[in-house]
């Protein structure tokens, strides 16, 4: 099944919270990024887990094997479900990355660690042009899958529109999340490579991430029970 997980890009708790109040009893999975975090810290992240919601913690860490192992480390205390980190860092990057979840890992339950190939707002003509990688997107992101498959990561962020060949390519079982996802009639604004929650099903994706066309629906609560309906059609 397709599991839908808000995406919390707020400024500030207090947006967040007056957002989700309507939620109450429906407990989404809920995603907290940088504009959050970085704003209010550990603590949203305790206030959201110790609520009930299951939190994809969404800080795409990259640097040095052993700085990324301690950040790991300590978020992985928060007792949130998914963090991720770029796959770009390199494997042993995320094999540091994998060691520190398991030490700061709390309740007997690991969270699952996940690779970023390539943004849903990268284009072909800026991976070529900008990033000087002169391969086609799609297999710059199979690499990064399979590179994040051999150093032992659960799976990875991709847009729906690589999903499927990274099951056919790295296994069924190799999770995708994929941000990028617009109901008919939204705009696409900074993303390049988006789809819709049903070619997120067809395509297999295991978790989709939506923001903004429920985040600014006039009827957030509605518009998210639409996709769960969408989803289990």
């Amino acid at each position: 099944m397709t599991i839908p997980i808000i995406a919390l890009d707020f400024s500030s708790a207090d947006e967040m919270k007056s957002f989700l109040k309507p939620f109450q009893g429906v407990d989404p999975y809920v995603k907290v990024g940088m504009e959050l975090y970085y704003k209010e810290g550990p603590q949203i992240v305790r206030w959201l887990t110790e609520n009930g919601y299951q939190v994809f913690l969404d800080l795409k860490l990259h640097d040095i094997p052993n700085t990324v192992k301690q950040g790991i480390k300590n978020i992985a205390s928060l007792g949130v479900s998914i963090m991720n980190v770029h796959a770009s860092g390199g494997s042993e990057m995320m094999k540091y990355a994998l060691e520190g979840l398991k030490e700061g890992e709390v309740g007997g339950k690991q969270p699952l660690l996940i690779g970023v190939t390539q943004l849903t707002s990268t284009s072909d003509q800026m991976l070529k042009n900008e990033l000087l990688i002169d391969v086609p997107l799609i297999d710059s992101v199979l690499h990064y899958a399979k590179l994040t498959k051999d150093s032992g990561l659960n799976g990875v962020v991709c847009s729906v529109h690589e999903a499927k060949k990274i099951k056919e390519t790295v296994g069924k079982d190799f999770l995708t999340v994929t941000p990028g996802i617009r109901l008919p009639g939204d705009a696409i604004g900074d993303q390049a490579r988006v789809a819709t929650p049903t070619i997120a099903k067809q395509n297999g994706c295991d978790f989709i991430v939506v923001g903004r066309s429920i985040t600014k629906s006039n009827d957030p609560v509605a518009t998210y029970k639409n996709i769960i309906k969408e989803l289990e059609d």
